[in-house]
Protein backbone atom coordinates (compact mmCIF):
# COMPACT_ATOMS: atom_id res chain seq x y z
CA UNK A 1 0.00 0.00 0.00
CA UNK A 2 3.03 2.41 -0.31
CA UNK A 3 1.98 5.81 -1.24
CA UNK A 4 -2.17 5.30 -0.33
CA UNK A 5 -2.28 8.12 2.49
CA UNK A 6 0.03 10.37 -0.32
CA UNK A 7 -2.65 9.18 -2.92
CA UNK A 8 -5.85 10.11 -0.34
CA UNK A 9 -3.73 13.84 0.32
CA UNK A 10 -3.82 14.41 -3.73
CA UNK A 11 -7.19 13.59 -4.00
CA UNK A 12 -8.66 15.67 -0.60
CA UNK A 13 -6.48 18.61 -1.85
CA UNK A 14 -8.37 18.54 -4.92
CA UNK A 15 -12.17 17.90 -3.42
CA UNK A 16 -11.61 20.66 -0.81
CA UNK A 17 -10.68 23.40 -3.29
CA UNK A 18 -14.85 24.81 -3.83
CA UNK A 19 -13.68 27.45 -5.48
CA UNK A 20 -12.43 25.73 -8.55
CA UNK A 21 -16.21 23.98 -8.16
CA UNK A 22 -16.74 25.07 -11.92
CA UNK A 23 -13.72 23.95 -13.64
CA UNK A 24 -13.91 20.37 -11.55
CA UNK A 25 -17.82 19.91 -13.43
CA UNK A 26 -16.26 20.86 -16.76
CA UNK A 27 -13.55 18.35 -16.16
CA UNK A 28 -16.14 15.66 -15.15
CA UNK A 29 -17.95 16.82 -18.26
CA UNK A 30 -15.25 16.34 -20.88
CA UNK A 31 -15.26 12.83 -19.20
CA UNK A 32 -19.03 11.65 -19.72
CA UNK A 33 -18.81 13.72 -22.86
CA UNK A 34 -15.53 11.19 -23.98
CA UNK A 35 -17.56 8.04 -22.80
CA UNK A 36 -20.13 8.49 -24.29
CA UNK A 37 -18.56 8.73 -27.73
CA UNK A 38 -16.69 5.67 -26.99
CA UNK A 39 -19.16 3.20 -25.32
CA UNK A 40 -22.80 4.47 -26.44
CA UNK A 41 -25.29 6.95 -23.90
CA UNK A 42 -26.44 3.44 -21.42
CA UNK A 43 -24.76 3.58 -18.41
CA UNK A 44 -25.87 0.47 -18.07
CA UNK A 45 -23.90 -0.91 -21.01
CA UNK A 46 -21.16 1.16 -20.60
CA UNK A 47 -18.79 0.65 -17.92
CA UNK A 48 -16.85 4.28 -18.22
CA UNK A 49 -19.83 6.13 -18.36
CA UNK A 50 -21.51 5.08 -15.62
CA UNK A 51 -18.11 5.85 -13.58
CA UNK A 52 -18.14 9.17 -14.64
CA UNK A 53 -21.45 9.87 -13.79
CA UNK A 54 -20.95 8.26 -10.08
CA UNK A 55 -17.93 10.65 -10.13
CA UNK A 56 -20.01 13.78 -11.37
CA UNK A 57 -22.82 13.05 -8.15
CA UNK A 58 -20.01 12.49 -5.70
CA UNK A 59 -18.83 16.16 -6.73
CA UNK A 60 -22.15 16.89 -6.25
CA UNK A 61 -22.76 17.79 -10.11
CA UNK A 62 -26.32 19.12 -11.31
CA UNK A 63 -27.98 16.69 -13.38
CA UNK A 64 -28.66 19.09 -15.76
CA UNK A 65 -24.78 19.32 -16.47
CA UNK A 66 -24.45 15.54 -16.72
CA UNK A 67 -27.48 15.44 -19.19
CA UNK A 68 -26.00 18.49 -21.24
CA UNK A 69 -22.37 16.34 -21.44
CA UNK A 70 -24.41 13.30 -22.68
CA UNK A 71 -26.18 15.19 -25.13
CA UNK A 72 -23.32 16.87 -26.63
CA UNK A 73 -21.57 13.75 -27.31
CA UNK A 74 -24.85 12.27 -29.31
CA UNK A 75 -25.31 15.30 -31.27
CA UNK A 76 -24.11 15.43 -34.66
CA UNK A 77 -21.28 16.34 -34.35
CA UNK A 78 -21.43 19.12 -31.51
CA UNK A 79 -18.88 18.01 -29.25
CA UNK A 80 -15.15 18.52 -29.59
CA UNK A 81 -13.10 15.91 -30.25
CA UNK A 82 -11.36 14.95 -27.32
CA UNK A 83 -7.85 13.22 -27.24
CA UNK A 84 -6.49 11.34 -24.10
CA UNK A 85 -2.97 11.57 -23.34
CA UNK A 86 -1.01 10.46 -20.48
CA UNK A 87 2.36 12.64 -19.91
CA UNK A 88 5.39 11.59 -16.98
CA UNK A 89 7.96 13.47 -15.81
CA UNK A 90 9.52 14.14 -12.56
CA UNK A 91 8.40 16.76 -9.82
CA UNK A 92 10.86 18.26 -7.08
CA UNK A 93 13.06 15.39 -5.02
CA UNK A 94 12.71 12.99 -8.05
CA UNK A 95 8.99 12.23 -7.66
CA UNK A 96 7.59 10.44 -10.36
CA UNK A 97 4.24 12.04 -11.59
CA UNK A 98 1.60 10.99 -14.10
CA UNK A 99 -0.82 12.94 -15.46
CA UNK A 100 -3.68 12.29 -17.40
CA UNK A 101 -5.22 14.72 -19.77
CA UNK A 102 -7.72 15.21 -22.38
CA UNK A 103 -7.50 17.85 -24.73
CA UNK A 104 -8.55 18.80 -27.89
CA UNK A 105 -5.48 20.87 -28.71
CA UNK A 106 -2.34 18.39 -28.22
CA UNK A 107 0.38 21.15 -28.84
CA UNK A 108 -1.43 23.43 -26.42
CA UNK A 109 -1.65 20.88 -23.19
CA UNK A 110 1.52 19.66 -23.82
CA UNK A 111 3.10 22.97 -23.54
CA UNK A 112 1.31 23.98 -20.67
CA UNK A 113 2.14 20.83 -18.74
CA UNK A 114 5.87 21.20 -19.81
CA UNK A 115 5.63 24.80 -18.33
CA UNK A 116 4.23 23.72 -15.07
CA UNK A 117 6.75 21.42 -14.61
CA UNK A 118 9.45 23.10 -15.67
CA UNK A 119 8.26 26.14 -12.82
CA UNK A 120 7.95 24.07 -10.24
CA UNK A 121 10.84 22.31 -9.61
CA UNK A 122 10.38 18.99 -12.31
CA UNK A 123 10.80 17.80 -15.79
CA UNK A 124 8.25 16.45 -18.39
CA UNK A 125 10.03 12.90 -19.73
CA UNK A 126 8.68 10.79 -22.30
CA UNK A 127 5.95 8.27 -22.10
CA UNK A 128 6.57 5.43 -19.71
CA UNK A 129 9.71 7.14 -18.40
CA UNK A 130 7.92 6.97 -14.45
CA UNK A 131 4.96 4.83 -15.27
CA UNK A 132 7.29 1.62 -14.47
CA UNK A 133 7.07 2.61 -10.78
CA UNK A 134 3.26 2.60 -10.37
CA UNK A 135 0.84 -0.21 -11.06
CA UNK A 136 -2.40 -0.06 -12.75
CA UNK A 137 -5.12 -1.31 -10.79
CA UNK A 138 -8.57 -0.93 -10.46
CA UNK A 139 -10.18 1.50 -7.22
CA UNK A 140 -13.54 0.36 -5.81
CA UNK A 141 -14.53 2.72 -2.58
CA UNK A 142 -17.30 2.46 -0.09
CA UNK A 143 -18.08 4.80 2.92
CA UNK A 144 -16.89 3.07 6.11
CA UNK A 145 -20.60 2.56 7.32
CA UNK A 146 -21.50 0.81 4.57
CA UNK A 147 -20.68 -2.99 6.43
CA UNK A 148 -18.22 -3.87 8.60
CA UNK A 149 -14.19 -4.75 7.67
CA UNK A 150 -15.10 -8.45 7.78
CA UNK A 151 -18.16 -8.62 5.66
CA UNK A 152 -16.15 -5.75 3.09
CA UNK A 153 -13.43 -7.55 2.91
CA UNK A 154 -15.36 -11.51 2.16
CA UNK A 155 -17.77 -9.72 -0.17
CA UNK A 156 -14.53 -8.06 -2.41
CA UNK A 157 -12.54 -11.68 -2.05
CA UNK A 158 -15.78 -13.58 -3.40
CA UNK A 159 -15.67 -10.89 -6.20
CA UNK A 160 -12.11 -11.44 -7.51
CA UNK A 161 -10.95 -8.40 -5.75
CA UNK A 162 -6.73 -8.56 -4.73
CA UNK A 163 -7.19 -6.45 -1.22
CA UNK A 164 -9.42 -4.80 0.76
CA UNK A 165 -8.56 -2.09 2.95
CA UNK A 166 -10.94 -0.66 5.87
CA UNK A 167 -10.59 2.22 7.95
CA UNK A 168 -12.80 4.60 9.44
CA UNK A 169 -12.67 6.79 6.29
CA UNK A 170 -14.60 3.90 4.54
CA UNK A 171 -13.15 0.53 2.28
CA UNK A 172 -10.74 0.47 -0.65
CA UNK A 173 -11.20 -2.67 -2.59
CA UNK A 174 -7.87 -2.64 -4.91
CA UNK A 175 -8.20 -5.26 -8.11
CA UNK A 176 -6.26 -5.92 -11.15
CA UNK A 177 -8.02 -3.52 -14.06
CA UNK A 178 -9.01 -7.10 -16.04
CA UNK A 179 -11.31 -7.85 -12.95
CA UNK A 180 -12.32 -3.99 -12.45
CA UNK A 181 -15.53 -4.14 -14.25
CA UNK A 182 -16.46 -7.51 -12.55
CA UNK A 183 -15.73 -6.63 -8.98
CA UNK A 184 -16.83 -3.23 -9.51
CA UNK A 185 -20.63 -4.80 -10.34
CA UNK A 186 -20.76 -7.48 -7.72
CA UNK A 187 -20.22 -5.17 -5.20
CA UNK A 188 -22.57 -3.00 -5.94
CA UNK A 189 -25.50 -5.72 -6.49
CA UNK A 190 -24.22 -6.23 -2.79
CA UNK A 191 -23.76 -2.79 -1.23
CA UNK A 192 -25.62 -0.09 -3.96
CA UNK A 193 -23.59 2.47 -5.61
CA UNK A 194 -19.99 2.78 -4.96
CA UNK A 195 -18.58 5.79 -3.58
CA UNK A 196 -16.00 5.53 -6.34
CA UNK A 197 -14.65 3.60 -9.30
CA UNK A 198 -11.97 4.30 -11.74
CA UNK A 199 -8.51 2.92 -12.71
CA UNK A 200 -5.51 4.57 -11.09
CA UNK A 201 -2.10 4.36 -10.67
CA UNK A 202 -0.90 3.25 -7.32
CA UNK A 203 3.15 4.00 -7.14
CA UNK A 204 4.78 0.99 -5.90
CA UNK A 205 8.03 2.91 -4.11
CA UNK A 206 7.34 6.25 -2.44
CA UNK A 207 10.36 8.99 -2.24
CA UNK A 208 10.11 11.06 1.05
CA UNK A 209 9.97 15.26 1.22
CA UNK A 210 11.50 17.59 3.22
CA UNK A 211 9.07 20.86 3.54
CA UNK A 212 10.73 22.77 0.82
CA UNK A 213 10.49 19.82 -1.68
CA UNK A 214 7.08 19.46 -0.46
CA UNK A 215 5.87 22.84 -0.73
CA UNK A 216 7.23 22.88 -4.41
CA UNK A 217 6.01 19.71 -6.04
CA UNK A 218 2.30 20.40 -3.62
CA UNK A 219 2.35 23.72 -6.30
CA UNK A 220 3.28 21.68 -9.13
CA UNK A 221 0.16 19.76 -8.19
CA UNK A 222 -2.09 22.57 -8.06
CA UNK A 223 -0.88 24.36 -11.45
CA UNK A 224 -1.63 20.97 -13.00
CA UNK A 225 -4.89 20.27 -11.66
CA UNK A 226 -6.19 23.93 -12.41
CA UNK A 227 -5.62 22.87 -16.01
CA UNK A 228 -8.96 22.35 -17.62
CA UNK A 229 -7.29 19.96 -20.21
CA UNK A 230 -6.03 18.10 -16.78
CA UNK A 231 -8.43 15.16 -15.73
CA UNK A 232 -6.15 13.63 -12.99
CA UNK A 233 -2.55 13.83 -11.37
CA UNK A 234 -0.49 10.80 -9.79
CA UNK A 235 2.80 10.82 -7.69
CA UNK A 236 4.77 8.83 -5.76
CA UNK A 237 5.88 10.94 -2.59
CA UNK A 238 5.63 10.86 1.10
CA UNK A 239 5.35 13.54 3.12
CA UNK A 240 5.36 14.03 6.96
CA UNK A 241 1.96 14.38 8.58
CA UNK A 242 3.45 16.97 10.25
CA UNK A 243 4.91 18.49 7.50
CA UNK A 244 1.90 18.17 5.68
CA UNK A 245 -0.07 19.53 8.62
CA UNK A 246 1.91 22.67 8.26
CA UNK A 247 1.23 23.17 4.72
CA UNK A 248 -2.00 22.54 4.65
CA UNK A 249 -3.02 24.99 7.09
Amino acid sequence: MAGHSQFKNIMYRKGAQDAKRAKLFTKLAREITVSVKEGGDDPSANPRLRAAIIAGRKENMPNDNINRAIKRATGDGAADAFEEIRYEGYGPGGVAVIVEALTDNRNRTASEVRSAFSKNGGALGETNSVSFMFDRAGVVEYPADTASADDMFEAAVEAGADDCVSTDDGHEIICTIENFNTVRDALEARFGEAGRAALDWRPTTTTALDEDKAATLLKLIDVLDDNDDVQRVFANFEIDDEIMAKLSG
